[in-house]
């Protein structure tokens, strides 16, 4: 491990785990990350081995029977396995969010069934809000949920689900109507139902259907899905937290932690690109020397690494004050944003770097080229971060009197 993006302040637990996960990356996900992208393939050995570090329960609490560890622990991790392969982070991010907002806003019984075996990995999570109209406008959701009985009847389509073919538990957003008064601002009227389902594609059970992959020019391997809901029963005791009206809170808060982990990747990703950008210009010869020593070069080179480190400091600052509990909205939105922007320019120095032979499948880059984009419209666009940026600012920094 080199010399950038260390964390000062970890404990021996932090290290030992960080070491195993990039022991894990370095020997079960770099060698055969490009194989598996380019044939659009699940990484199930991979997945597995996550299941058997424990990875899937990292921040599950021990009474549920995972380690209970911090959002930089988890964050840190998911910054190592993105330096592997971004999409198997993403396919760990989803499940996480839903274990998060399980253990922050259920019911004890919703704890009870769902956080044990989420820990294990054996119930695997997934999310939805976005539909096809909308994209980062939430407020505009259409899915509704009407009650009958003791059940909700869903219909509706979403999109952009990761992890919608393998998951067996996916919280999604509707509107519900009930209790709330003509005129009420729309996100008091969402509600976020837990639903249960059997992996795969096709109708998974009545009234729910995911229609297969959609094709993607990269973040590959991982499934990403649509979800169609026409006529769907849920039991009311599968409301989030046993209350109506406050889905929209609950998956805000997912998503604040998601965009610590959106960070993470784009650093995990970033570090990946400046390694072989690093070692491509020692070995590269023009006019000879290495490419290396020539002085163009070598400003890309501290580009790179100084983008790199400003990165990780600033992920690492916005999951520790969330660990700390105090509001990170403005430093998780500043992390995303400065990050995915980061990743994406570090990337195509790799790749300038390498020159002809950076748009050859054949190299590593060329992957990383195709999957830094996601980061920058993943748990919304760059543009939406800096929409939260400046009002936290306004609101921090307005003018008395």
């Amino acid at each position: 491990m080199g010399r950038l993006a260390r964390t000062e302040g970890l404990t021996d637990v932090q290290r030992e785990i960080l070491a195993t996960v990039r022991e894990f990356v370095d020997k079960e996900i770099i060698p055969v990350a490009t194989e598996l992208e380019h044939r659009d393939e699940y990484p199930t050995r991979i997945v597995e081995g996550l299941k058997e570090l424990g990875l899937f329960g990292l921040m599950i609490p021990e009474e549920y029977g995972g380690l209970g560890e911090s959002l930089l622990t988890y964050a840190l991790c998911v910054e190592e396995i993105a330096r592997g392969w971004m999409s198997v982070s993403g396919i760990i991010n989803t499940h996480f969010i839903v274990a998060y907002m399980l253990k922050q806003h259920g019911t004890q019984e919703q704890k009870d069934h769902f956080l044990p075996r989420m820990a294990t990995g054996e119930v695997r999570g997934a999310f939805s809000m976005s539909e096809p109209g909308l994209g980062s406008d939430v407020s505009a959701i259409t899915s509704k949920a009407v009650r009958d009985g003791d059940d909700y009847v869903l219909t509706g389509q979403k999109m952009w689900l990761t992890n919608g073919g393998s998951s067996t538990l996916v919280a999604v957003l509707c509107r519900t109507d009930e209790g709330h008064p003509e005129g009420t601002a729309p996100h008091r009227s969402m509600t976020t139902f837990l639903i249960e389902k059997e992996p795969g594609f096709g109708q998974v059970k009545p009234g729910l259907t995911i229609p297969g992959k959609i094709e993607k020019m990269g973040y590959k391997g991982v499934d990403t899905t649509e979800l169609i809901m026409d006529g769907l029963r849920v039991p009311a005791d599968r409301v989030l937290g046993g209350a109506t009206g406050r889905g929209f809170y609950q998956m805000m808060d997912g998503v604040e932690v998601g965009r610590v982990n959106v960070a993470a990747r784009g650093c995990g990703v970033a570090q990946r690109a400046f390694e072989l950008g690093v070692s491509y210009a020692q070995q590269r010869h023009t006019f000879g020397k290495p490419i290396a020593q020539h002085q163009a070069i070598q400003f890309k080179l501290a580009e790179m690494g100084t983008k790199v480190e400003a990165a990780h400091a600033m992920m690492v600052n916005a999951a520790r004050k969330k660990d700390s509990g105090q509001r990170n909205d403005l430093e998780a939105g500043m992390a995303k944003y400065l990050a995915s922007e980061y990743c994406k320019e570090v990337v195509e120095d790799a790749f300038r770097i390498h020159g002809g032979y950076g748009f050859s499948k054949e190299y590593e880059i060329e992957r990383l080229y195709r999957e830094a984009p996601m980061l920058l419209i993943g748990e919304g666009t760059a543009e939406i971060q800096k929409m939260i940026i400046g009002r936290r600012l306004l609101e921090e920094y307005r003018i008395q009197g």
